[in-house]
């Protein structure tokens, strides 16, 4: 099967779809598949997506190198491209699969939202409307998308995440405090002012908080000036993008994960953290339920109070405690979010479409 996998951008500074896209084209191409991967600002993956493809250059010229797809699977929404591959399986006819990646969740579709209104009411719908499937990574994600009068058909496949080879914790210095982390894009959808409210009414003793990741939008100056406002300096650090060695270190030092997101359509950041072994705190704009489920964390309304709570229950727990959730977290990944499973569940929905189109059974 010959698939061609869209997206945006592989710059890792884009966020989740960055890493998932190529990964997942990675582990198709593992399954058998031949791949290939376009983006359309041409940038390229942290590391290279095993036998898929790279291709660069415009998209008709990306379509020309690669050949004919059996099927198009893009990912994202509202941008130029998204627009001219929906015109394109058309004319076509191509299957085409398109993933939400958290586009349409409330938060995201009012961010910006006349121009997304505009757009919505211009091709966006119809366009969605035209697809062959719509791939959503939570049922919330489904949910919403249906609110939006879309109805389908749907698949709902989570995002995946590999355990890390060989990392083990490692040793805090002496007398040097624990960590709580955040780690992903500093933007106004992640809810950081709202973590440093949280984290002000609690001030534990012996933690810090270390805010990782690149900057958007100059919304760090806000979350800084937020820090300072409750004289957090000495215990709540900006840390400014982090990656490879430096983020894998920073995952394994760690004592414990926070994303307080208002949106999240999955949070891979999340999946990183249990996979490393650390408990988390995300709250219910993300669909982390199994949190509490297999109590590897907390799961709790994207307010500063509750989220404070949870900071309190997490650092007050003992490090034997902490280690246990984590233990369970990774477990979890290894049990539900393996790539190659993922892929497989993809290449089953694929198989589907192409072989209805083909009039066989």
């Amino acid at each position: 099967m010959k698939l061609l996998l869209v997206s945006a951008s592989f710059d890792r500074s884009h966020g989740g779809p960055a890493y998932s896209v190529p990964t997942l084209g990675a582990a198709l191409a593992r399954a058998g598949a031949t791949v290939g991967l376009w983006c359309a600002d041409g940038a390229t993956p942290p590391e290279r997506p095993g036998d898929a493809a790279l291709l660069g250059g415009t998209l008709d010229e990306a379509i020309a190198a690669f050949g004919r797809p059996d099927l198009i699977h893009d990912n994202g929404i509202w941008l130029p491209h998204n627009h001219r591959l929906a015109g394109l399986a058309r004319r076509l006819d191509i299957p085409r699969v398109v993933s939400l990646r958290g586009m349409l969740e409330p938060w995201a579709f009012n961010h910006k939202w006349l121009k997304k209104r505009i757009a919505w009411h211009l091709y966006q719908r119809a366009d969605l409307r035209s697809a062959s499937l719509l791939h959503a990574t939570s049922e919330a994600e489904e949910r919403n998308a249906r609110a939006r009068g879309l109805d389908g058909p749907y698949c709902m496949i989570a995002n995946g995440m590999d355990l890390p080879a060989g990392a083990p914790r490692l040793p805090r210095a002496p007398g040097a405090p624990r960590t709580a982390l955040f780690l992903g894009r500093v933007y106004p959808v992640k809810g950081l002012p709202m973590l440093v409210d949280a984290w002000a009414r609690v001030r534990p003793a012996g933690w810090e908080l270390v805010i990782a990741g690149p900057d958007e939008a100059g919304h760090a100056a806000e979350v800084a000036a937020r820090i300072a406002a409750h004289g957090l300096g000495g215990t709540v650090r900006l840390r400014g993008p982090v990656w490879n060695g430096e983020k894998r270190a920073l995952l394994r030092s760690a004592d414990l994960f926070v994303l307080p997101s208002y949106s999240e359509n999955f949070g891979i950041a999340a999946a990183e953290a249990l996979a490393h072994g650390l408990p988390v705190i995300a709250t219910t704009g993300a669909p982390w339920q199994l949190l509490e489920e297999h109590r590897c964390g907390w799961w709790v309304a994207p307010e500063a109070e509750a989220i404070a709570t949870a900071i309190a229950a997490a650092t007050s727990a003992s490090d034997a405690e902490r280690a246990a959730m984590g233990d369970r977290g990774t477990a979890l990944i290894a049990e539900r979010f393996r790539w190659d499973g993922i892929a497989a569940r993809f290449l089953a929905q694929y198989r589907a479409l192409t072989t209805r189109d083909l009039g066989e059974s």
